[in-house]
Parts: C-alpha cells; sequence; structure tokens
C-alpha cells in the first residue's frame, strides 16, 4: 500500500515536472505588424462583393477581403492590414480531363498531347495574393483605368 501511494506521488510529481517545462517551451507569438498599401479600389472580377486593389509602386494586384469597399471603388485608398496566411490549399483536377481519358485511343494524338498538357490558357480565376483589410481612408490623387 505504503509503495503504491508513493508510486502515484512520484508519477504525479514528474507530470507536473514534464507540463510546467512544456510551457516554458512555447515562446509566445507576437501579432504581426500591420501593412499599409495605397493604390486604386476596383471591382473583382470573379463575382459581386469582391475587391482589389491595383498597387502602382510596384504593380501588384491583391484580392480585397474583411470589409465592404463599394463606396471606394474607382478611388484612391490608403489601406492597413496584413496578408492573409499561407495555409497549405489544395487545388486542381484530373489531368488528363475526364473526357479526353475517356476517349483513350480514338483521339487525335495532337489533341491528346493539349488536352494533357492542360490546354491553352484561357479565362480562369487568377489566383491573386489575398489582403485583409483592417481600415480604409481615401487619398487624394486619381485612377487612371
Amino acid at each position: 500500500m505504503r509503495v503504491s501511494v508513493l508510486g502515484g506521488f512520484v508519477l504525479i510529481c514528474a507530470a507536473h515536472t514534464a507540463l510546467a517545462a512544456a510551457q516554458q517551451r512555447e515562446p509566445s507569438k507576437a501579432p504581426p505588424k500591420p501593412i499599409t498599401l495605397s493604390g486604386c479600389v476596383q471591382r473583382g472580377e470573379s463575382g459581386p462583393g469582391e475587391y482589389t486593389l491595383a498597387e502602382k509602386k510596384d504593380s501588384q494586384i491583391y484580392r480585397l477581403t474583411g470589409t465592404d469597399l463599394r463606396d471606394y471603388v474607382g478611388r484612391r485608398v490608403q489601406i492597413v492590414g496584413g496578408v492573409a496566411s499561407n495555409r497549405l490549399r489544395v487545388v486542381g483536377g484530373l489531368k488528363p480531363s475526364p473526357n479526353a481519358a475517356a476517349q483513350a485511343g480514338a483521339m487525335d494524338p495532337a489533341r491528346a498531347a493539349t488536352a494533357a498538357a492542360g490546354g491553352s490558357a484561357g479565362p480562369g480565376k487568377v489566383e491573386l495574393p489575398e489582403f485583409r483589410v483592417k481600415s480604409v481612408r481615401p487619398i487624394t490623387g486619381s485612377c487612371s483605368n
């Protein structure tokens, strides 16, 4: 009986020490510093309620999220926020397309090669870097379209 009580006490002390050491090793993450961008707000091409910011300084276009920017379309603004996280995203589909794969040997080899390569660049969704907007302020200047 005495051995089991002593063993339990030692086990509890060891668990407490391990937990305290794990808590000390975890560095506290400081929030990222806000980024300030200036440019012209444009309506996004993907759908309603999507907006982009064209920054002339580095010819970069950002997809804006986090705030409704309907009142600022076509105006030059200064926005404060941050770039969205770079979490893993799985994007893609079947190569070649299911249609080309189903036709197998009955398809012209040139068309089969084009289908396997992804075809020609056509209309589609372009992945722009996402910028989460915290605040918006109109600034002087004009937007040339």
